[in-house]
């Protein structure tokens, strides 16, 4: 594919049809199995739409249980054949290698990311560059993990080895393709595993192009990919008698249906579920950043990601100094074409997605609470077409009210104000979800405490979507189980085997 992108200067119908006309022109979206590419065994094909126009982008083969059942018998035969016995550092190699073709193809994965989620391009390609740091990094913490000896007399020898599981399958979100695939898959096949990934329906093009371009490089059958739907490709993956981990990032609803399926074979699994994400400004706070963060934190990617700063907690004595300088920092995210370079906020995935967006602005309103900015679809003929919505921000809002507790997933930010501290984390905390947080403050001591304080997996002072490389990511209570991007995930991805070898006197 092309990867000359500043012709993107036209109307948006053109700049999308030209783009698509690329993505379709090169390749062909197949899965991924067995290190080749694979129709469908029915032959049957989808086309995820691009969001900005609500055109149909390319033919993606729609993978049902027969393609899911090929994908797991050639993990399981490139696991066997080609990964099991490789050390770390031959995996590590690999794994590398793969990554710099991906990084000579960044700008081709970036566009297809843009296309099929509608996230402004230099958005797609900074995700795509985040991803590949996570697939480097597993890459390079694999090679450093080692079992552990554990202290006994001198007539034995114990010691505890980490195992992979062998076929893993990684079921991934719509939101962020490449970056969790290197979330995921870059953890599996660093541990060791052979990796079955599923796209989402509606984002399957880059990942199924990433895949394409392990080849030659990855053994064949250690990387599968089978788009499809759900229903289909991903009841089949999560009920497969041969996978032996799991691991999910999605909607709760569905957490606990692959929760479900995995416990009738009692097959370990991963769990990234929703959030309703507390971002509290205390009254100490440098108001100019914290209005800043707070923007940041919700409405990038247009509010789709499960860390979205969802609720704005502000102290009552700063409210309405915060309010002038964040409205201020919303009004900068217009709508616009994600092909253009100046865009900063996209549409959103896909047509029922917005209407259960819009759904949740006219409960706000029947709840109450007052629309400040926003709360519609944008004006104009140019991007009528598209899954638009306004940047929204609801004042007035308390902590009863539905919209203040249900994950909405969309460019809607709810501001609630309070009095106390202890007032602060019990709201902050009043929600079935616990997944991130941020704080603004300039109190080191009030930060820290805060940190402890807030039920959620991660917690960022003075910024927002603060998971690098390295920091472990998940969430407490409804938000999931387990952890990624850490160390930690490439323990998720193994099982300890103790092992105690009596040891003879020696004769001599």
């Amino acid at each position: 594919m092309s990867t000359d992108f500043t012709d993107f200067t036209d109307s948006i119908d053109e700049n999308h049809e030209r783009a698509r006309n690329r993505a379709a022109a090169e390749t062909s979206f197949d899965a991924w199995i067995g290190g080749e590419r694979a129709a469908a065994a029915d032959g049957r094909t989808f086309s995820p739409r691009d969001p900005a126009v609500d055109e149909p982008i390319a033919p993606v083969a729609r993978c049902t249980e027969a393609d899911v059942d090929a994908a797991v018998a050639a993990a399981r035969e490139g696991y066997e054949t080609e990964w099991a016995d490789r050390t770390a550092s031959e995996r590590s190699a690999l794994i590398r290698e793969w990554i710099d073709v991906m990084r000579d193809h960044l700008d081709e994965l970036a566009l297809l990311e843009s296309l099929e989620v509608g996230k402004p391009l230099s958005f797609a390609r900074a995700d795509v560059e985040n991803g590949l740091n996570f697939f480097e990094y597993y890459a390079d913490v694999a090679r450093a993990q080692g079992g552990d000896q554990v202290a006994t007399g001198s007539d034995s020898h114990a010691y505890v080895r980490r195992e992979p599981y062998g076929v893993t399958g990684e079921i991934l979100p719509w939101n962020y393709p490449i970056l969790l695939m290197g979330w995921k898959v870059g953890a599996a096949l660093a541990a060791g595993n052979a990796s079955v990934c599923k796209p989402a329906e509606q984002a399957p093009l880059a990942v199924v192009r990433a895949a394409q371009l392990s080849e030659g490089v990855l053994p064949d059958g250690v990387l599968n990919v089978v788009p499809g739907f759900g229903e289909e490709a991903g009841t089949a993956l999560t009920a497969h008698a041969d996978v032996r981990k799991l691991s999910f990032t999605g909607s709760v609803p569905v957490g606990r249906e692959v929760m479900r399926a995995a416990a009738d074979r009692v097959t370990p699994v991963t769990l990234e579920l929703g959030g309703k994400n507390p971002f509290v400004v205390f009254p100490d706070a440098d108001l100019d950043a914290a209005a800043s963060t707070a923007a940041v934190g919700g409405f990038y990617n247009a509010g789709q990601s499960c860390d979205s700063a969802s609720r704005i907690l502000v102290h009552e004595d700063v409210k309405e100094a915060f309010l002038d300088r964040y409205l201020d920092e919303v009004a900068a995210y217009e709508p616009g074409d994600p092909l253009a370079e100046e865009t900063n906020l996209g549409p959103l995935c896909y047509e029922s997605h917005r209407e259960k967006v819009t759904e949740y602005l006219e409960l706000g309103r029947e709840e109450g609470a007052t629309v400040l900015t926003g709360g519609a679809r944008p004006d104009g003929e140019a991007l009528a077409d598209g899954y638009y919505l306004e940047p929204t921000v609801f004042d007035d809002v308390t902590p009863d009210m539905r919209i203040a507790s249900e994950e909405v997933f969309g460019p809607v930010q709810f501001l609630v104000t309070f009095e106390s501290y202890e007032e602060a984390i019990e709201i902050a905390n009043g929600v079935e979800y616990g997944l991130t947080a941020g704080v603004a403050t300039s109190d080191l001591s009030l930060a820290h405490r805060a940190a402890a304080d807030i039920q959620a997996g991660s917690v960022w002072v003075n910024q927002y979507f603060g998971t690098v490389p390295g920091t472990p990511f998940g969430g407490f209570k409804q938000s999931g189980i387990g952890r990624e991007c850490a160390a930690e995930a490439l323990a998720e991805y193994t099982q300890s085997k103790a092992v105690n070898v009596a040891l003879d006197v020696p004769s001599l």
